[in-house]
């Protein structure tokens, strides 16, 4: 036990929170050798002051907190450190208990981590929770959970969601990222019941391992590697592994909010998404790897052999197989489904760089390494993580089809250095999140509709991005003071095009088209609804999910995106004798000054966008028109914004036709 013990002193001299801790030997000379226990170290806070605020809870005061800068056991290491955090150290009196197997931890024991210093939090009857040298404690129901216990003994809040791994040979316990959320008891307390389980802060935890047991070690690599287009060994030439990357889970919570006052006001809510995801299952032949498929995405996938997925921290170096610091990117986005039917993109995110993956549930031999996602292994973004200003970029640095980021005069470095020279970017809560207003999601100013949020992991050869997507539905509710995203359920692969043409009512027809080019995807969607009195009313939704025509500098790893830009203008055929009765255009923001202006002239009934806007990767566009002519056979016409070859794509797609035989039965082609 000494021997470990100065060993890990020797390697963390440069850190003055390592501790040499002979006196532990007693403190865990009764835990069984499969135990693993730690001590010391830092624990990060950032508080989601907007949700604190929104229960009716202020900081009075925050003692012990350490200096910006402060040494923390990571420091030194090529991993994430969390930026703008309240940094406080954790007594070398005590231990925390936990487990490890495959060389991950693998849930806490018990025994708890006690702060040195916290917070003093106000609430409004004057009451005080004493959060000052508050203990990490293993939740008795989940061992991948902890409480936060205040000084009064009581567990207000609660942490879930960890990202960790174990470092310096694994004498580091490394939580990078965790959720601290708002207990139930914590929300009937403050009257705010509506925000349960809400989070309130993002956490890092840095903490030394002080005795190691056994499962220490991760499956063996091997020799052969399993990247997507890679022979697979022993099987006919030509049989490759392939990327499928499937989402499995997703639920949404608010994280910031300002000035709302409820169902008629023009606040601003802010939500993010906890995301899970899944690695395909497959070995040689074919089995589900997550539920929740639809008639065009099942939920197994059709490569039959599992390529590995690289998930390298961005500026970590340069890797195989593409040489650079290749990992997958999230985006996000809120639907509105109106009481006519038509659909409105109302919320769009930045976009989430990962940075690590925690391969739960791998399939035997495939957890080797936190940066590779193995076969069958899953992971999960939480929600503070998803928040998180070092790590939320733009869309416009992205080449979604082929998932490359220009990362040179990017958001992290605008200089093209080559190194992540603004790892915490000007932040005020709402840059690059999913932003919606208050008359967005009121139920008296939308009454009667409906909502879809998506989720939507992006990686590099994924041979069916609509495995790696999926939507929820829920109803954005207020309540005290609070907006909340409630009744989430539902979950659904593919994209959200596919499920509004489901199921139509009688008396409307639809049809979802795809584009699939080289520069990427794209979903042009209709419902029509015969009205009556010789009506019908086309909603035209068109979905760019990734196609760009990138216009870039350089090469990988400093590859530039100058441009990438989608689609300026949307046409549909127009029947000689057809009169446009009403139209509508919607992108979904509150802007009128980027509306696209619509023209029936020609022959065709066409929506042109302003100079310089475009419908880009990640979104989608209301077209409507309201005519006295059916529907039929067409096709659409979508113009590329930028210049090259083609020009503009064809899209079959149903438009207005003066052909009589739809004009009775209305019969769905």
């Amino acid at each position: 036990m000494k021997l470990t013990l100065l060993s890990l002193a020797a390697a963390l001299a440069f850190c003055p929170m390592a501790s040499f801790a002979e006196s532990a030997a007693t403190d865990q000379a009764v835990l069984p050798n499969t135990d693993w226990a730690a001590w010391g170290g830092t624990v990060g806070l950032r508080l989601n002051i907007s949700n604190l605020h929104s229960i009716g809870i202020t900081i009075k005061s925050k003692p012990g907190a350490l200096a910006a800068g402060s040494a923390r056991l990571t420091d030194g290491l090529n991993v994430p450190q969390a930026a703008g955090i309240d940094l406080f150290g954790l007594r070398e009196s005590g231990s925390i208990q936990f487990q490890a197997a495959r060389g991950s931890f693998a849930g806490f024991l018990g025994g708890s981590l006690q702060a040195r210093g916290g917070y003093e939090l106000a609430l409004e009857d004057g009451s005080v929770i004493p959060l000052v040298d508050f203990r990490l404690r293993p939740n008795a129901g989940n061992p991948m959970w902890l409480d936060v216990v205040s000084g009064d003994g009581k567990a207000w809040f609660y942490i879930d969601k960890l990202m960790y791994e174990l470092v310096r040979e694994n004498h580091v316990l490394a939580i990078y990222t965790a959720d601290m959320r708002i207990s139930p008891e914590l929300a009937e307390r403050v009257g705010h019941p509506e925000m349960s389980t809400e989070t309130v802060a993002d956490l890092e935890i840095l903490t030394e391992v002080t005795r190691q047991g056994g499962g220490g070690q991760a499956d063996p690599r091997g020799t052969a590697t399993h990247y997507h287009g890679e022979q697979v060994v022993g099987q006919a030439p030509g049989v490759v592994y392939q990327t499928d990357l499937f989402m499995q889970d997703i639920s949404v919570g608010r994280v910031n909010a300002s000035n709302n006052t409820g169902p008629g006001g023009n606040g601003r809510v802010v939500f993010a998404p906890n995301s899970t995801l899944r690695n395909n299952v497959n070995a040689g032949s074919a089995a589900q790897s997550v539920s929740g498929g639809t008639s065009t995405t099942s939920g197994t996938s059709s490569a039959l052999w599992t390529a590995w997925v690289p998930w390298h921290s961005k500026f970590s170096g340069t890797f195989p197989p593409y040489n650079n610091d290749q990992h997958p990117f999230l985006i996000w986005n809120l639907y509105r489904i109106n009481a006519d039917a038509s659909i409105e993109q109302i919320g769009r995110s930045g976009v989430k760089h990962a940075f690590l993956t925690l391969n739960n549930g791998c399939a035997p031999g495939e957890n080797f390494d936190s940066h590779i996602l193995g076969r069958s292994c899953s992971d999960v973004y939480s929600t503070g993580n998803n928040n998180s200003n070092g790590a939320m970029g733009f869309r416009s640095e992205i080449i979604p089809a082929t998932n490359q980021w220009g990362r040179c005069h990017s958001l992290y470095d605008p200089g093209c250095v080559g190194s992540n020279t603004n790892s915490n970017p000007s932040d005020d809560g709402f840059v690059r999140r999913m932003v919606v207003n208050e008359s967005q999601i009121s139920n008296t100013v939308n009454p009667g509709a409906t909502y879809l949020f998506d989720s939507w992991y992006l990686a590099r050869q994924d041979i069916n991005i609509y495995n790696s997507m999926a939507t929820i539905e829920g109803t954005p509710t207020y309540s005290a003071g609070n907006w909340t995203f409630a009744g989430q359920g539902n979950f659904k692969l593919g994209s959200v095009t596919d499920r509004w043409v489901d199921n139509p009512p009688a008396g409307t027809v639809v049809q979802n088209s795809e584009l699939a080019v080289s520069e990427g995807h794209t979903k042009v969607a209709v419902r029509v609804t015969n009205l009556g009195n010789n009506q019908w009313r086309y909603h035209y939704a068109v979905h760019d999910l990734d196609f760009s025509r990138a216009v870039t500098t350089g090469s990988e790893p400093n590859l530039e995106v100058v441009r990438n830009k989608g689609f300026d203008a949307f046409s549909v055929p127009l029947p000689a004798g057809a009169s446009v009765i009403a139209n509508r255009f919607s992108d979904g923001d509150l802007t009128a000054a980027n509306d696209w202006s619509f023209s029936p002239a020609g022959g065709q009934l066409a929506w042109t966008a302003p100079a310089g806007t475009s419908l880009d990767w990640g979104s989608l566009y209301l077209f409507s028109v309201t005519l006295n002519v059916p529907p039929g056979p067409g096709a659409s016409e979508l113009k590329v914004a930028e210049p090259g070859t083609p020009a503009t794509f064809s899209v079959p797609i149903l438009v207005p036709t003066s052909d009589v035989i739809f004009q009775g039965g209305f019969e769905s082609p």
